[in-house]
């Protein structure tokens, strides 16, 4: 090998290393940054203190929604058809949140393995479309036909 060749291969491997540890430093960024939840098989199954936020996602059960006198806190149990948690919350939940319904919440779980959730978040299914549009949808497909 003469010396351009050693040269234009110590460039390559010097890119080459530069460019692994890039990609390192920021796949290691993103993974502090994800923010996944547990589900209530999940949650039972791994301890927690109970000072850690954690995220708790399932479907709201059946009747087992109940707001107190006041209507500002409410309780319901998260369930996802194996484990279920009873789960209090105070605030305004969001619109989208009914019976059945997905939901993400952020909070933490208790030692009688209740969880006080900070933040409700509703989720919709893949199936969902707003009013407008399906009102519009349903117009175009009757003049089709």
């Amino acid at each position: 090998m003469n010396r351009k060749q050693k040269n234009k291969l110590a460039i390559i491997i010097s890119i080459i290393i530069i460019l692994s540890i890039a990609i390192g430093l920021v796949l290691y960024a993103l993974k502090q940054n994800i923010n996944l939840f547990y589900t209530p098989t999940q949650l039972v199954n791994t301890k927690v203190s109970p000072n850690q936020n954690v995220r708790l996602g399932g479907y709201v059960e059946k009747h087992s929604v109940h707001y107190d006198a006041s209507g500002e806190s409410v309780s319901f149990i998260v369930s996802d058809q194996f484990h279920s948690l009873p789960v209090s919350y105070h605030g305004v939940l969001p619109s989208l949140f009914r019976e059945g319904q997905g939901v993400v919440m952020t909070g933490k779980l208790n030692s009688q393995n209740q969880f006080n959730a900070s933040e409700v978040l509703a989720k919709h299914d893949e199936k969902y479309m707003p009013p407008v549009l399906a009102k519009e949808l349903n117009k175009q497909s009757e003049k089709k036909s």
